[in-house]
């Protein structure tokens, strides 16, 4: 098995879509007005309109507004760098400036305009940088 995508359902796909392209510097591609994806090397972030939800059955709302559990995370060469290129962009959207956590990666956290959770992170401790060599 392979994690290839996630999918962010929202109301505003072009908003998320211009968004997600201003923090990591990646062309979106929109294939319709509700569906657009964000490809990585590793893998893609979908951005699918809430219209999209009617296609994966009449529990796919309910269940979508109960998750708030998730963090989108990216593997960035520098996150304090990163932090000074979008510390004005994201003023109102940050939650945490660069910290290293205890598992050996430096992290900046931030919202997305829909309020999803993201992290940058840069590995720093030897094993964090053994885990994420050649993932670059």
């Amino acid at each position: 098995m392979n994690a290839v995508s996630i999918r962010i359902i929202t109301a505003h796909v072009s908003r998320l879509t211009e968004f997600y392209e201003h923090i990591t510097k990646i062309n979106v591609i929109q294939y319709t007005p509700d569906f657009a994806e964000l490809q990585t090397p590793s893998a893609t972030i979908a951005i699918g309109s809430t219209r999209t939800l009617q296609f994966f059955g009449p529990k796919a709302e309910t269940a979508l507004a109960e998750s708030r559990s998730a963090i989108i995370e990216f593997l960035v060469d520098d996150v304090d760098q990163e932090f000074q290129q979008l510390r004005d962009f994201l003023s109102t959207l940050m939650i945490q400036e660069p910290t290293t956590m205890p598992w050996g990666n430096k992290s900046m956290l931030f919202k997305d305009p829909d309020g999803n959770l993201i992290n940058f992170f840069t590995p720093v401790s030897e094993e964090s940088i053994s885990k994420f060599a050649g993932k670059m």
